[in-house]
């Protein structure tokens, strides 16, 4: 974090996490721009009329200075709209399916809860025949695809009291963690709490991995994971 941010974190409620629209693109690997489109809504012009798109829904933080700030569960909600958009789902199917699952999960975040583990194949397929979109989706592949990208997507969540309560983002490892409840959420070796940015400027100040990790007392190991997920956001 910044300066900036530490002091907007230090004031945002505790325990639910807190990113900067640029701190989700850069752990989402997604475009700023889009991630501003899907929480703030946007507008263009058609046929000479101005056409405004809602937001998704409404960020759980209160925007600071016109800027979005982002809690846990939006980050995760994001990263499921970001996948189902990469496997080739309109927007307008997903925008359809929240509003769908929001009532039948009871949650106003569906995408990041246990029930939408379990049924969230059903809920995307129910709410395309109940909104008349079915006929947009190839109902076949795509049951698959969803339940591809669910079951691969939960693969690296952690669920309690039937929500996900952390992201581990290193292909599932548990050596990194990202956690709402500590560190603001931010990336962190999992059993020390030092953050992976942290861990990586190390290794390039003291130019080993060895002497980064008796800096800070962890086992290389961990700073070698820690190294390996910023590549991986840089990349």
């Amino acid at each position: 974090m910044d300066a900036h941010t530490a002091q907007r974190a230090n004031i945002a409620p505790i325990g639910i996490g807190y990113y900067t629209v640029p701190e989700a693109a850069r752990l989402l690997k997604a475009p700023a721009r889009n991630i501003n489109r899907w929480l703030g809504g946007y507008r263009y012009e058609e046929r000479g009329r101005t056409v405004r798109v809602p937001a998704l829904w409404t960020p759980e933080l209160p925007a600071y200075e016109h800027h979005l700030e982002l809690s846990f569960r939006d980050l995760i909600e994001l990263r499921f709209v970001k996948a189902f958009l990469d496997a080739g789902l309109w927007l307008k199917t997903i925008r359809t399916c929240l509003d769908y699952a929001r009532e039948y999960v009871a949650d106003p975040r569906p995408f990041s809860t246990r029930k939408f583990l379990t049924d969230g194949r059903t809920i995307f397929l129910e709410s395309a025949r109940q909104s008349g979109e079915a006929e947009l989706l190839d109902l076949k592949r795509h049951q698959y695809v969803i339940k591809r990208i669910i079951e691969r997507s939960f693969k690296d969540l952690d669920i309690e009291n039937d929500a996900v309560a952390r992201w581990r983002p290193l292909n599932g490892k548990k050596s990194i963690v990202i956690d709402p409840a500590r560190v603001f959420g931010q990336p962190i070796a999992a059993d020390f709490g030092v953050p992976t940015i942290v861990l990586a400027d190390a290794v390039a100040a003291e130019g080993s991995i060895e002497k980064a990790a008796g800096v800070f007392a962890v086992t290389p190991r961990i700073v070698r994971d820690a190294v390996r997920f910023e590549r991986s956001l840089a990349a």
